[in-house]
């Protein structure tokens, strides 16, 4: 199989990060993929026409894209097709989904901050959308730091691995942020959890 794969997405980490629980990364090539909304890259869009990482490539040929349907299908395929459990026990994968769907929406909030300062030019830049992009970042976060927290601290999910990726990604390009502040549960689960090989091994790195 192949995977359109960037070190520096957070969408590209969460696949990564499921593939190394599963024991599922050596049967993956990585294509390293440089794409952005107004240069995407030639490679991709042919396999994936909305020129967006992750895709990943099956041996039949057959693209599957965006990482919530890759990691459910990595989940699918493992055990001999029992599944590894990601997503609870069935009937009770709702949960865990929308914590899914949720760090997501705020990884798409964190990517569209970036996106603002590096690919618009500067007189163009609209401080108050980005300030609009930081809020529902927050919210989330709120959200999660005071209701959600039983799933992190659950057996190994999807939940959990998609949050790694989260703030992860906050801490590489949203720093001054300091989302830790006004979290204190999420930081000390992060700390925990960014110790996994698992995420050590996917780092964000800039390229």
């Amino acid at each position: 199989m192949r995977l359109f794969h960037s070190p520096a997405s957070p969408f590209v980490r969460k696949v990564m990060v499921t593939l190394i629980e599963t024991g599922m990364a050596g049967r993956v090539t990585l294509i390293n993929t440089a794409t952005t909304p107004m240069a995407p890259d030639a490679g991709l869009i042919g396999s994936n026409p909305l020129g967006k990482i992750p895709a990943l490539e099956l041996d039949s040929g057959e693209v599957i894209v965006d990482s919530r349907v890759i990691c459910r299908w990595i989940d699918a395929q493992t055990n001999d097709g029992a599944g590894a459990g990601l997503y609870g026990p069935a009937g009770q994968e709702w949960p865990l989904l929308t914590l899914e769907a949720m760090a997501d929406g705020v990884l798409d909030a964190a990517v569209l901050m970036v996106y603002e300062w590096r690919m618009r030019p500067e007189e163009r830049r609209h401080a108050p959308w980005v300030e609009g992009q930081w809020s529902k970042i927050a919210r989330a976060l709120d959200a999660i730091d005071s209701r959600w927290m039983h799933h992190l601290e659950a057996p190994l999910n999807i939940g959990q691995i998609a949050m790694g990726a989260v703030l992860g990604y906050l801490d590489f390009r949203h720093p001054d942020r300091q989302w830790r502040a006004a979290h204190p549960h999420l930081a000390a689960w992060e700390a925990d959890f960014s110790t996994r090989p698992s995420m050590q091994q996917t780092a964000p790195v800039v390229v």
